[in-house]
C-alpha cells in the first residue's frame, strides 16, 4: 500500500520537481544527459496540477470565477515573461512557459463539456479547444486530453489509468524518431518525453482526496511559486551567461 498525502503535501513535492525540471535553463550547470533525466522524471508535474484543476472544477462553487482566476494568472505570467525576455534580449535564455494558460483552457473545456446546449455543439467546442491548446499552449497536446480523461473517468480509476497509458503510447509513437546512434535517439526522447506523463499515476494513488490547509498561503503559494521560480532561474542564467 502506498502512503497517503493531501494535495498541499503533494504540491510541495511537485514544486521541488519543477525546479529540477527548469534548472538546466542556467547555462553550463548540467550536462545534457542529466538534464534529460530530470526532464523525463518531472513529466508528472504538469499533469498532476491538471488533475487537481479537474478536482477543483468538480467541487468549486463558482466555475466561471475559477476559470477566470486561471486566465488572470496566465496574463500575469505572460506579462512577466515579456518583461524578462526584454531584459534578457537573448533568445537562448527566453522564457515562454505558461502552464496557467493551458490549465485555463482545460477548465474552460470542461465548462463547455458540462454546460448546457446541444451535445454535438459542446463536443465541437471541446475538439476546438483541444486543437487550439495543442498549437498554442504549453503542453496542450498532453494536458487537455489528460484533463478530459480524468473528468470523464472520475469514478473509474482502472479505466482512467489505462487511457493514460494508451495516450502515453500514442504520444510515444508520434514522438519517436530514430537517430544515427542510440545515444542520440535516447537524448532526443528525453527532450521530447511528454509521453512519460503516466509517471503521475503513483502520485494520484497517494492522493487522499483532501486539500490540506485552507489558508490564503496554501491557496496562492503555488500560483506565485510557478512564475517566480522560473524568473529567478532566468535571472541567475543572465548573471552567469
Amino acid at each position: 500500500m502506498l502512503p497517503k498525502y493531501n494535495a498541499f503535501q503533494l504540491k510541495l513535492f511537485m514544486a521541488i520537481l519543477m525546479v529540477f525540471d527548469h534548472i538546466d535553463h542556467i547555462p553550463g550547470l548540467l550536462p545534457i544527459e542529466l538534464a534529460g533525466v530530470f526532464h523525463v522524471l518531472t513529466r508528472c508535474v504538469g499533469v498532476f496540477f491538471a488533475f487537481l484543476a479537474v478536482d477543483g472544477f468538480r467541487y468549486t462553487h463558482d466555475r466561471k470565477r475559477y476559470v477566470l482566476r486561471l486566465f488572470v494568472w496566465a496574463a500575469i505570467m505572460a506579462a512577466g515573461n515579456t518583461v524578462y525576455n526584454l531584459i534578457a534580449a537573448d533568445p537562448t535564455l527566453s522564457i515562454h512557459n505558461n502552464i496557467f494558460f493551458t490549465l485555463a483552457l482545460g477548465v474552460l473545456m470542461l465548462c463547455v463539456l458540462a454546460g448546457s446546449g446541444p451535445l454535438p455543439l459542446r463536443i465541437c467546442g471541446v475538439v476546438f479547444l483541444v486543437l487550439f491548446a495543442t498549437i498554442f499552449a504549453e503542453g496542450g497536446i498532453v494536458v487537455l486530453p489528460f484533463m478530459l480523461i480524468t473528468y470523464l473517468c472520475r469514478d473509474r480509476i482502472l479505466l482512467r489509468n489505462l487511457l493514460y497509458l494508451a495516450l502515453g503510447a500514442l504520444l510515444f509513437v508520434m514522438t519517436f524518431v530514430p537517430y544515427p546512434t542510440l545515444s542520440e535517439t535516447l537524448t532526443m526522447l528525453a527532450i521530447n518525453s511528454e509521453f512519460m506523463f503516466p509517471l503521475v499515476i503513483p502520485f494520484l494513488a497517494m492522493y487522499d482526496g483532501t486539500r490540506g490547509p485552507k489558508t490564503a498561503f496554501s491557496k496562492y503559494f503555488f500560483y506565485a511559486f510557478y512564475p517566480l521560480h522560473l524568473w529567478i532561474i532566468g535571472l541567475i542564467a543572465l548573471l552567469v551567461r
